[in-house]
């Protein structure tokens, strides 16, 4: 069977497996390279961005290398390469659980139990919820499902589509570094500073393409583009910029504004200012949007995969 046809009924399936199945509460793979990334950290670790740049190289090397071994192994039997790819799919793939987590802080809202919404925020995002009220809580999970379509789903695509399982598991292995040690904190702003960089890398293509797609699948194509042309500069990461302003637009609402992390408060330019507050009802908005875009990123993985074949071939 040809590559392409394994990455597309692989990918397929994966995607059919999170929708059906979505993360498991124990055991997860994602959770065991955390541990295993976090033992590298406690021996490497300097205050340094050489060792953190070892520590980056020996994480996510580690992973492509293990998917391309396995990828290899099964090569000779179609049935396994299609199982590997699905397995590696539903493995870094995370939509059914962002959407599952956006929509108990929404149908809290929704009962008036800001209480409840602000306990279960951090689930979904490291914002500080006790900073929050209802409309603030709205707004940081509409940016919170807008930003993980992109790195949870659309960038594992992408990449897939580009190096099979390894792709696959190797964009994941950097973006949960860049969860890990990628912040600007005390103890990682060297020690950080290549997995957050990597990370801006890995995720530029992705979150282009979320946009483009959040464009197509939204209410309001034009507005999306337009507040993806006018505000996705302003934002200061280069990737969750486009797509929240894409999601902004095509939803009809404003994002960013002031925000607190962990006690530090940052005062972000506003993204489609032309449009009108989150409520909480623009969380079930933003969670089919993300489901859509997520559809049409593996149509559009599986035709370039198709692509990438027949000019090698």
């Amino acid at each position: 069977m040809r590559a392409d046809r394994v990455f597309a009924y692989g990918a397929a399936a994966g995607l059919l497996g999170d929708l059906l199945l979505g993360d498991p509460r124990r055991g997860h793979p994602v959770a065991a390279f955390g541990r295993a990334a976090g033992a590298v950290e406690r021996v490497l670790w300097r205050d340094h961005r050489g060792w953190g740049a070892l520590h980056t190289a020996v994480c996510a090397g580690s992973a492509v290398a293990l998917g391309a071994v396995a990828e290899r192994a099964v090569r000779p039997s179609r049935a396994a390469s299609v199982a590997l790819t699905a397995a590696a799919t539903w493995a870094v793939v995370g939509g059914t659980s962002l959407a599952r987590e956006a929509r108990v802080v929404g149908r809290a809202l929704d009962a008036g139990d800001v209480d409840a919404a602000r306990a279960r925020l951090p689930h979904l995002c490291g914002r500080d919820p006790q900073a929050l009220d209802s409309d603030g809580i709205a707004r940081a999970v509409v940016e919170s499902v807008a930003e993980n379509t992109s790195d949870a789903v659309v960038g594992a695509l992408v990449w897939g589509a580009v190096g099979g399982v390894p792709g696959l598991l190797g964009f994941r292995a950097v973006n949960t570094l860049d969860a890990m040690v990628g912040h600007r904190s005390e103890r990682y702003l060297r020690y950080g500073w290549a997995s957050a960089r990597l990370d801006d890398v890995a995720g530029w293509p992705g979150a282009r393409l979320t946009a483009v797609l959040a464009a197509l699948g939204g209410d309001d194509r034009r507005g999306a583009v337009r507040a993806w042309r006018q505000d996705a500069a302003k934002h200061p990461s280069p990737n969750a910029g486009p797509v929240e302003a894409s999601f902004a637009g095509a939803l009809g609402v404003r994002l960013g504004g002031t925000l607190s992390y962990a006690g530090r408060v940052e005062h972000r330019p506003v993204l489609n200012g032309e449009g009108r507050a989150v409520a909480s009802y623009d969380i079930e908005r933003a969670v089919r949007l993300s489901r859509r875009v997520g559809l049409l990123a593996l149509g559009v993985s599986v035709a370039g995969r198709a692509l990438l074949k027949g000019r090698k071939g």
